[in-house]
């Protein structure tokens, strides 16, 4: 009797052991083809992180983007590397800050103009993009929308399939039909869309005074056409009525900051049209302009909801990995600025949001850790298609933060601006040094003064917090 309950035994231990041996051989062929997932990437100009209503934000409808947040992770404390366009697309491309790159002076990049003039990059630089490790990992690449990069760095020159010059609903389109395709190999997808972005032109062409900007305004019918909708004032409403119950209110921090910076009045002096917007818009100037702003980003979710469907239903939902970034920001009233380029939160601290069925958690919403848009964001995507990649080696792997894992990561991030730079700090302090009007250093606490109306420099209360970051700006982002 002991002799067949041993033989049973061992038997039932043969197949559980095969049966365990057949789960274990189909869970790793199902993480083997998990880990290559087609990755998707929609990159959006000129929004800012509360511009969402899963931000809590409720002067707007975003289902779309709510959708991407409810499905996975969105993060809060995500930064742009630089905020403004051609140098935070600089950042996407390399992941570097725009400041490790020169212009043909020497100088370091930190604004469009320089951004757009750097010179051929290196060959480190070359073989360290994100398209040449995706290509390494056999990913087939696509870019279509905005581009804003020096010849260099365009999608063409890195390798991508340029599938569409077009920054709105035609973009949206042929990136659908792209998704809908039977494909052998994973891809990468950029989808680069160009709203909320249109705001731009609300202030430029109340105050058009160089031939630049008349040469933005001239090329501008579309952008105009299109805010000229998101300003329209609802049939049947009073202008009365519109300006007291359909206008978001102005924001908390709507005066300027208390001992304002000799920089930021500079970087708004030194071009009339934000001059203009400072010292003329009336409070309903403002008004309509915030009500414009959430208007076109309720636009760009719209586009947004086309590229989930096309996924869904194509069934890829599975098997695709979605990431949703901006450039950087708009001030959007605040501090009676209207535009980017600056430091403040509204400016600099970006949407991010990451979505893979089965694979992120679903709900997540991390306000603590800090993200970097521009460093992390290579490494991440490389992470996921099986190859690891390092360019700037403070750029890190989101994936252990997308999937709940527990990691050891960042306390500080960096981030550069054409008037300065910064770096923040987890507890929610900020070191700010501005440089384009003398050296100004600031410290902030977004902790106590969210909407940063003043700073606190010189309290002594402070004090041993300013040489901690001051020393940590010198010593770990910017020597």
């Amino acid at each position: 009797m002991k002799r067949i309950v041993a033989n049973l035994t061992h038997v039932s231990m043969v197949v559980l052991f095969l049966a365990m041996s057949s789960c274990q051989k189909k869970t790793e062929q199902r993480v083997s083809k998990a880990t290559t997932p087609n990755i998707i990437y929609v990159y959006v100009d000129q929004m800012s992180a509360n511009m969402m209503s899963c931000a809590g934000n409720t002067h707007l409808n975003t289902p779309a983007l709510d959708y991407i947040a409810n499905n996975g992770i969105r993060f809060t404390r995500a930064y742009t590397t630089n905020p403004v366009c051609s140098p935070a697309r600089v950042s996407l491309m390399t992941g570097r800050f725009p400041g490790y790159f020169k212009d043909a002076n020497g100088k370091e990049v930190r604004e469009n103009r320089g951004s757009m003039q750097i010179p051929t990059v290196t060959k480190e630089v070359e073989q360290t993009t994100i398209a040449s490790y995706l290509k390494q990992a056999d990913y087939n690449l696509y870019f279509g929308g905005k581009e804003h990069l020096p010849t260099s760095l365009t999608p063409t020159a890195l390798g991508f399939n340029k599938f569409s010059d077009d920054e709105r609903g035609e973009l949206v389109n042929k990136a659908a039909a792209i998704i809908k395709q039977k494909h052998d190999n994973p891809y990468f997808m950029v989808v680069s869309l160009i709203n909320p972005h249109d705001i731009c032109y609300m202030a430029l062409r109340k105050k058009a005074t160089s031939k630049n900007d008349a040469v933005l305004l001239k090329r501008a019918k579309v952008e105009l056409a299109t805010l000229d909708t998101a300003m329209k004032i609802p049939k049947g409403v009073s202008v009365e009525e519109f300006y007291k119950n359909y206008c978001p209110p102005l924001p908390k921090n709507f005066e300027p900051q208390i001992d304002e910076p000799r920089a930021v009045k500079s970087l708004i002096n030194n071009r009339p049209f934000r001059k203009n917007a400072r010292e003329h818009f009336t409070e309903n100037d403002w008004k309509h302009h915030r009500y414009a702003y959430h208007r076109l980003t309720e636009l760009l979710d719209k586009e947004v909801q086309q590229l989930l469907d096309a996924i869904k239903n194509s069934g890829q939902e599975d098997n695709t990995l979605i990431i949703f970034s901006s450039d950087h920001g708009d001030m959007s009233a605040s501090h009676r600025m209207e535009h980017k380029s600056t430091l403040y939160e509204e400016s600099a601290n970006i949407p991010f949001m990451a979505m893979w069925k089965g694979h992120i958690p679903a709900g997540q919403v991390n306000t603590q850790d800090l993200v970097s848009n521009g460093l992390d964001l290579l490494p991440t995507v490389c992470d996921y298609a099986n190859i690891k990649a390092v360019s700037d080696a403070r750029g890190k792997s989101l994936r252990p933060l997308f999937e709940g894992e527990k990691t050891n990561w960042r306390t500080t991030l960096g981030v550069e601006s054409e008037i300065g730079k910064m770096v923040v700090d987890k507890s929610g302090l900020k070191y700010v040094r501005y440089d384009v009007d003398g050296v100004e250093e600031q410290l902030l606490n977004l902790k106590v003064d969210p909407f940063e109306t003043t700073h606190f420099t010189n309290d002594t209360n402070y004090t041993t917090a300013f040489k901690r970051l001051k020393k940590v700006y010198e010593t770990e982002w910017f020597e």
